[in-house]
């Protein structure tokens, strides 16, 4: 599958969630980035940190349990800092067009939302 953040096609071919749900998920995390996000960094090419209000914590975790459970090729890690809790997003290398797209996705929405 071709990824195109502009498309909203970032999901690959390796995820397990139905089709028709996939449009869902890309709105939830979509809605989650825009309400919660606060920055993104981009460590390392097959890692992301989205820094998000403290509030969203069990949202957070709840999205990326379901994130996981259909794409286990990402790999979700929570830190609480003096800026927020981290979401931490780490994909194999083989993956790193979807993180591109994600990213890219998340920044927007930050943007979006100032």
């Amino acid at each position: 599958m071709t990824m195109s953040a502009a498309q909203g096609d970032w999901v690959p071919s390796a995820c397990t969630l139905p089709t028709v749900e996939q449009p869902i998920r890309v709105d939830e995390f979509d809605e989650f980035f825009t309400t919660w996000a606060r920055t993104i960094d981009r460590p390392e090419s097959a890692r992301v940190e989205i820094t998000v209000d403290p509030a969203a914590e069990i949202l957070a975790r709840q999205l990326a349990g379901r994130e996981s459970s259909c794409c286990s090729f990402f790999t979700f890690d929570f830190t609480t800092t003096g800026e927020g809790l981290v979401m931490g997003v780490g994909i194999p290398s083989a993956y790193v067009e979807v993180l591109d797209a994600f990213t890219a996705r998340a920044r927007a929405a930050i943007e979006a939302s100032r």
